[in-house]
């Protein structure tokens, strides 16, 4: 199996009494992808956010390649450069068109030269069909064009894994497949993924494991095949069942 890219021991994350995350143990290998199912409210973004430090945690650790993932490490700054996270409300400056959007950080943050970075920016663009709009400003685009735009500037950061948290969460439906279609092929390109979604469809088609978190803890893991044919627990039939629709009609 490849090498570990990210290493999560018995992690707790409260918010004063409650417990959001409880013990949650997991290792995620090179060019892997792990989906994240469950109900809303059960602690699917705030996972996320725990693994890049956006929210502080109160139990267990957290690695990447070996690194600890902490306010209390001064190597956090660099750390985060390598997790790319990808939010549902696509977090663009308005101000910028989308060139200067996608170049900000790798120009700022990494301090890489403005022809470099402009290169790979339009490149990129270029992969997600967007190449026409590098001079628009985001109230130009459609929901799906600011959503991949978002997936590039991640990209252009080149990090070891990328987050994706219920990135189609506010879009139309016909610009979720957009969106997806980006993400899909990143996978074949052996990106190391987490992802947070509600797409079942896309979750089987995407994923090497899909993880049932609810009431805090894994309630079920295992490949695509395994969770949506063969579920183990009556947690995971429940919640599969809630995705399929009969309608009763009277005799």
């Amino acid at each position: 199996m490849s090498e570990p890219v990210l290493t999560i021991e018995h992690l707790v994350k409260r918010f004063d009494d409650l417990t959001v995350l409880n013990d949650i143990s997991l290792t995620v290998h090179e060019g892997e992808v792990i989906v994240i199912v469950g109900p809303s409210g059960c602690g699917k973004s705030t996972f996320l956010r725990c693994i890049n430090a956006l929210e502080d945690i109160q139990g267990g650790e957290i690695r990447l390649r070996g690194e600890p993932v902490s306010k209390r490490n001064r190597n956090l700054a660099d750390i985060r450069q390598k997790i790319g996270m990808v939010f549902q409300s696509y977090e663009l400056f308005p101000h910028l068109n989308i060139l200067d959007n996608v170049m900000l950080s790798p120009v700022r943050v990494q301090k890489r030269g403005k022809k470099e970075a402009k290169e790979e920016a339009l490149s990129l663009l270029s992969r997600v069909g967007l190449r026409d709009k590098a001079e628009s400003f985001p109230r130009q685009l459609s929901g799906g064009q600011k959503q991949r735009v978002a997936i590039v500037r991640a990209l252009c950061m080149h990090p070891e894994i990328l987050l994706f948290d219920e990135v189609t969460a506010a879009l139309d439906p016909e610009m979720v497949r957009e969106v997806l279609d980006v993400i899909l092929r990143l996978a074949d390109q052996g990106k190391t993924m987490l992802i947070v979604t509600h797409e079942m469809q896309f979750a089987r088609a995407v994923a090497d494991r899909i993880l049932l978190l609810d009431g805090g803890i894994i309630k079920e893991e295992g490949t695509p095949k395994q969770f949506f044919d063969s579920p183990k627990t009556d947690r995971a039939k429940a919640f599969l069942k809630s995705f399929t629709y009969e309608r009763k009609r009277s005799s």
